[in-house]
């Protein structure tokens, strides 16, 4: 099994102490350095000083962009799948002649 890393995560003025593999440090280090960046952009733009009601905002705009991604990623897949579909109808056609 990989050797476990230990590491301190700063999020909200509030440090995190996590056990993961080193694979995960180099997401996990850009995750926290993004909601910081969102932190400062919500207090910034919206004057909100409340940490717990910035950390929602952050995790409901996260939320937000991974559920549009999926619903993205369906929308292409339908679209690829009505084209596979109506190039295998073309091809039947010139097969059948």
């Amino acid at each position: 099994m990989a050797e476990q890393l230990k590491i301190k995560l700063s999020i909200a003025n509030r440090v995190y102490p996590l056990t993961i593999n080193p694979s995960q440090e180099e997401g996990l280090r850009k995750a926290a350095k993004n909601i910081e960046a969102m932190i400062t952009q919500f207090e910034q733009s919206y004057s909100v000083r409340d940490k717990q009601d910035v950390l929602a905002m952050c995790a409901l705009q996260l939320a937000s962009q991974t559920e549009q991604k999926t619903i993205d990623k369906e929308n292409v897949n339908e679209h690829v799948e009505e084209k596979l579909n109506a190039l295998n109808n073309l091809l039947q056609e010139h097969l059948n002649l």
